[in-house]
């Protein structure tokens, strides 16, 4: 055994015990969506205008979230029953490795195949300049999107990882640096987080003037990731309706009752969690440490990669230990474009590596400047999108229970089996 290793494991943990929030679980389900939507559309200008023979671009972002296929293929359904060819363009800026084919592996891996929305995918990194904003940078747009007869934006609304404006993800977002590709993210990242804000309106509301944007479908979720709201709009209401929304998916953000811990474990990270591997929101690690931050954890441990995120490890440089496991599913070629376009190179950082959960953690804890390792304020997660079931350790049940949350079991060591593989489940 190494040194490394003799030490680590001799670090002794505090027991924990499983709990389960309660959230807003209202929301539609998925058998609902299309007539949800349909019921939406035919109410639309924009929907109405639309005339036989026309091609209509379709957006697809690099999220998973509830209802993306139904109402995307809803959407698709509903542009074909006017007569029109609809398809489906990557609008994700960098990410894939910045490559066309890798963007359509994105779409597809969240389940976004032609068979599954009933159009084809176009994706390119082409773009056409199609004019400028005041600071004088360019605005670019999908090549296949600018030359269509109409382009229809699809995406969920939420507050973002590294930034905050009165639009951050959602359809602003996604006219600015999703459809800008390369090119455009490249731009409007150029001068830092600290200017998103800005860019995001000044450059969503330029493409708003200049091009055919029909309408745009908005999708808000609860806290267990269930479609809580889907929201279809004029082209000239995006601007008011999108602000709207993103406050009330912020009322549904959901959190651990918990704002500060010793040691905070988590499960996996990935693109299909967060644009940021896991939500800083959740964890308090947010780009230039705002003092709005009101999560405060001293160490941060990542054990896996989600296997859709094809080696894109972004994020990861915001914990502090990482696995073997993961350090050998990280390909750099995947998350370098995104860390080198976005400007935020801190979450392309590789942390200490270690052979295990079971060292990842007990690393953990051992540098947490705890006197008692076993009185650590620890918690293990699922990722960030799981704030339904989780373990904290047992020195906060009474906050636990104070907070509302049930208590689902006695205080029990945490399992590992004799590699050191954690083995809890999150249900």
């Amino acid at each position: 055994m190494s040194f490394i290793e003799d030490t680590l494991a001799a670090v002794p943990f505090p027991k924990i015990v499983k709990v389960e929030q309660r959230f807003d679980s209202s929301h539609i389900e998925p058998k609902d969506m299309e007539r949800y939507v349909l019921d939406q559309l035919v109410r639309l200008q924009g929907f109405t205008g639309i005339k036989p023979g026309q091609r209509i671009a379709l957006t697809g972002g690099s999220r998973a979230f509830d209802g993306l296929v139904p109402v995307t293929r809803a959407v698709a359904d509903a542009v074909r029953g006017r007569g029109a060819e609809p398809f489906l363009v990557p609008a994700m800026g960098s990410h894939g490795g910045a490559t066309a084919e890798g963007q359509r592996a994105m779409l597809e891996d969240l389940g976004m195949t032609e068979e599954a929305v009933h159009a084809p995918i176009l994706s390119s990194m082409e773009v056409d300049r199609i004019g400028e904003v005041l600071d004088g940078r360019p605005v670019f747009l999908d090549r296949y999107a600018n030359r269509a007869d109409g382009i229809i934006l699809i995406n969920r609304i939420k507050c973002h990882t590294s930034f905050r404006g009165r639009y951050e993800s959602g359809l602003m977002k996604m006219m600015a640096i999703g459809l800008g590709k390369q090119e455009g993210a490249q731009h409007y990242h150029q001068t830092g987080l600290g200017t998103m804000a800005q860019a995001v309106e000044a450059v969503g509301n330029e493409v708003l003037r200049l091009k055919n944007i029909l309408f745009g479908v908005g999708i808000i979720e609860n806290g267990f990731g269930k479609a809580a709201d889907i929201v279809c709009m004029e082209r000239r209401d995006i601007p008011a309706r999108e602000a709207q929304l993103l406050v009330k998916a912020n009322g549904y953000l959901p959190r651990m009752f918990c704002k500060k811990l010793d040691v905070l474990g988590i499960q996996k990270i990935g693109k299909d969690v967060s644009g940021t591997g896991m939500d800083t929101n959740v964890v308090g690690r947010f780009p230039g440490n705002p003092e709005n931050v009101d999560v405060h954890i001293k160490r941060i441990v990542i054990l896996d990669l989600t296997d859709v995120s094809h080696g894109n490890a972004n994020g990861m440089g915001r914990a502090d230990f990482i696995t073997q496991r993961l350090y050998d599913k990280i390909k750099p070629d995947q998350f370098y474009p995104n860390a080198l376009t976005s400007t935020a190179v801190e979450s392309a950082r590789i942390p200490i590596v270690l052979p295990s959960d079971r060292l990842s953690i007990a690393a953990a804890v051992k540098t947490s400047t705890l006197a008692d390792f076993k009185q650590a304020r620890l918690a293990l997660i699922e990722s960030t999108k799981n704030m339904f079931v989780f373990y904290v350790s047992e020195n906060m049940l009474e906050e636990a229970r104070a907070h509302g949350a049930l208590i689902r079991s006695e205080p029990f060591e945490i399992p590992f089996d004799e590699k050191g593989a954690l083995l809890l489940e999150y249900k």
